[in-house]
């Protein structure tokens, strides 16, 4: 008996939607279209991320730095690959992001090769800077 019900089944989607010889078949996709759209939508998320990494630093106030103090802090961070470390930093960050206040003062040592900050008048002026010689 359920061998007849499954047949009738096939014999009702076979006249209600399924292909037949004299329907044509379904449009073929363009992936030139496709590829085009994730191109751009590829461009938009790079353009995003980049936005927001300049918000973060800002944020941070990392925009105090010279270009070169700056990068050459995040070439330091990118090498080093201490988990534990990482690990720190990482809950710092998160504490940031939620809004807490950090466990340790600004300037002083974390156990994570941090510097006392010099005082804002030491550093060199940002190029093109209100406090800079132009």
């Amino acid at each position: 008996m359920a061998l007849i019900v499954k047949a009738d089944n096939w014999k009702a989607s076979r006249r209600n939607g399924s292909p037949s010889r004299n329907q044509h078949m379904r449009k073929p996709r363009n992936y030139d279209k496709d590829l085009k759209a994730l191109t751009a939508k590829a461009r938009q998320l790079k353009a995003r991320k980049q936005s927001q990494l300049g918000e973060l630093v800002e944020a941070t106030g990392a925009d105090n730095l010279t270009i070169e103090e700056l990068a050459g802090a995040l070439l330091s961070i990118a090498a080093i690959t201490d988990l534990q470390r990482r690990e720190g930093w990482r809950k710092r960050g998160a504490a940031f992001f939620s809004g807490e206040r950090p466990k340790h003062a600004p300037g002083t040592s974390t156990g994570d090769n941090a510097q006392p900050a010099a005082p804002h008048e030491q550093r060199p002026p940002w190029p093109g800077s209100a406090t800079g010689a132009e």
